[in-house]
């Protein structure tokens, strides 16, 4: 490869480190053109498979800031660059290595650090991004559920004391025309003063003596 295009393919190398949501280092040995055209149609969703040379790519992991991927850069060399969901890619890779045994997982980067061919296959085992959301989703949408429901119960509670008055009332009318008011107090006796005590004091003592005469 001629210096330019080795500087420009570093560069687009550097940019893609710097860019990534993730990356997985394969190494892809014996697979066929058509095998390889395979894979990257299936992680197409999600990342783009670049096929590079060791020398370049330890230099754009350098200039990209990442620490500790040349380890990994041993024999042919393809990347997965993740620009979608890093947990689908590794999923797609996993699953292609199941049925295509020549494709070996040599580990990756993951938020900015390197991690190794387990981690990815742990990054694999997780939740998609799609099925979290979902999931999130159902979890809302049951929690409106019940606030709704908690909401309208003392309506509803309302309604059905409403309503069942209304039936009693078709039945018994008088509900609604104050029948079981209490009824009204009894007239306050005439106060007495006390010259009429007095004067009705004197007629039963004359009545007594003309009773005794």
């Amino acid at each position: 490869m001629a210096r330019p295009d080795k500087s420009t393919a570093v560069t687009e190398l550097t940019e893609s480190f710097r860019t990534a949501a993730a990356a997985v280092l394969t190494e892809y040995r014996g697979l066929t053109v058509a095998e390889l055209k395979q894979l990257r149609r299936d992680l197409a969703a999600n990342a783009s498979y670049i096929v590079s040379k060791n020398t370049l790519t330890k230099r754009a992991a350098k200039d990209a800031g990442i620490e500790g991927l040349d380890e990994l850069l041993v024999g042919p060399s393809a990347i997965a660059f993740v620009q979608g969901d890093a947990v689908e890619t590794a999923k797609g890779i996993r699953d292609f290595a199941k049925t295509n045994p020549l494709l070996v997982i040599k580990g990756g980067v993951f938020e900015g650090k390197v991690i190794s061919a387990d981690d990815v296959k742990k990054l694999a085992n997780l939740e998609s991004r799609e099925v979290l959301r979902s999931k999130m989703a159902g979890a809302m949408l049951a929690s409106l559920t019940k606030a709704a429901y908690l909401f309208n119960a003392p309506l509803a509670q309302a309604a059905r004391a409403v309503d069942a008055l209304r039936v009693k009332a078709e039945s018994d009318p008088s509900v609604l025309k104050g029948a079981a008011q209490p009824a009204p107090a009894a007239p306050a006796a005439p106060e007495v003063s006390a010259v009429d005590a007095a004067e009705s004091n004197n007629s039963a003592a004359d009545a007594a003596e003309q009773t005794e005469g």
